[in-house]
């Protein structure tokens, strides 16, 4: 794996969890919250759960190809 593969794998992921945070929240806190607050929590720890295991992924990767 390059570098440029491993930034270019990071940022796909930090993004897919931006995403994912963002519908999860809307989906799950959307009525208690208001949906714009429950998106933009979402969006704000989305990322931030999602960076370990994308990173931790992302060694076991570069751990058994090479």
């Amino acid at each position: 794996m390059t570098i440029l593969m491993f930034f270019m794998a990071l940022a796909i992921g930090v993004i897919a969890s931006a995403i994912g945070g963002v519908l999860g929240g809307i989906l799950i806190g959307g009525k208690d919250l208001g949906a714009e607050l429950a998106g933009t929590m979402g969006g704000a720890f989305g990322p931030v759960a999602g960076l370990g295991g994308v990173l931790i992924g992302l060694g076991i990767v570069a751990a058994l190809g090479g």
